[in-house]
């Protein structure tokens, strides 16, 4: 009998299935700064919003295309046409609200773009600049907000974006690594 040279690796315990195995080991907690990408994971955590994180990274290509590679400049300029189109594509969330948001978030992203130069320059002031690394062990509650996502929400709402409440902030610093919340014994933690 031949001995298995396999190791078992030790995730967090959320991820279930190959997709989100996948994107926990490869992108969730990644410290990320490039605009169009903290826009895009804005967008789908917002959409996110009453759903189950699996059923947005299901439909994660499909609003890439709907939504124009997540071009804020493109889809600060929707209007009701592109609004009806958007509401009648059964491949992302058709949430009138949510759509909406899309759309007010981009024109709310571009000032602050103006504003401060960059999304990345705002967004990371709230963790000050550096990712902020928790210590989790498997189970243990990770918190759903922290007084950082309380403070990113009101001032996101304060500059007119919406779906931006305190957990969806919170999941937001999870997802583009404002904050490490890997568990220790995730051999993804020590990266």
């Amino acid at each position: 009998m031949k001995a298995s040279n396999k190791i078992a690796v030790v995730r967090c315990a959320w991820p279930s299935n190959e997709l989100s195995i996948r994107y926990h080991d490869c992108e969730w907690g990644v410290p990320q700064h490039d605009d169009r990408v903290l826009f895009e994971f804005l967008i789908l955590e917002g959409a996110q919003a009453g759903l189950s994180w699996d059923t947005i990274l299901r439909k994660r290509e499909i609003y890439r295309a709907a939504f124009d590679g997540f071009d804020a400049q493109k889809i600060a300029r929707y209007g009701q046409r592109k609004t009806r189109q958007l509401l009648s594509d059964d491949g992302i969330v058709r949430n009138r609200l949510k759509v909406a948001s899309a759309i007010r978030n981009a024109r709310a992203f571009l000032a602050v773009q103006k504003e401060f130069g960059s999304f990345d320059r705002y967004i990371w002031q709230f963790v000050g600049g550096q990712p902020r690394l928790n210590a989790w062990r498997l189970g243990k509650k990770i918190p759903a907000r922290t007084p950082q996502s309380d403070a990113m929400s009101k001032n996101l709402k304060k500059r007119g974006f919406s779906f931006v409440g305190s957990t969806i902030c919170y999941a937001f610093m999870q997802a583009t690594g404002m904050v490490n919340d890997h568990v220790l014994e995730c051999f993804r933690y020590p990266r």
